[in-house]
């Protein structure tokens, strides 16, 4: 392959990009066919703009939540505690019962199957 060189961006081009994608909410994509550099590149300027601001991934994924958020997250963990134990105990008594029906099952008089009848086998020669 050919020796490319690379394109090297100043700091306030980097900086103005980045502002507008954040501003203007549009795609990485476009602003960066706009401006006419490679999404990856920009979208990479963005990461490292969300990760110095403190917003790792922009969702909040990585980054401090809100207090209601934290009470929210804590509810819904004890609900989700409260309902795996639900569902354990169900699970006991469901298979227990299954137990115990198998049990009758196999020893309740159901359908005897007859006994096959043993032959001996007769070859007809002609």
């Amino acid at each position: 392959m050919a020796g490319t060189t690379r394109r090297r961006f100043d700091p306030e081009f980097r900086a103005g990009a980045v502002r507008i994608v954040r501003e203007t909410r549009k795609p990485v994509a476009h602003v960066a066919r706009d401006l006419g550099i490679n999404e990856y590149t920009l979208y990479n300027w963005v990461q490292m703009d969300r990760l110095a601001a403190g917003q790792a991934g922009g969702d909040g994924g990585g980054g401090a939540l809100k207090e209601s958020a934290e009470v929210e997250l804590a509810r819904l963990r004890r609900e989700r505690a409260e309902l795996v134990k639900q569902h354990a105990k169900e699970k006991s008594a469901w298979e227990k019962e299954r137990a115990e029906l198998e049990d009758e099952r196999d020893d309740a008089p159901m359908f005897v199957k007859p006994q096959r009848a043993e032959y001996a086998l007769v070859r007809v020669l002609r």
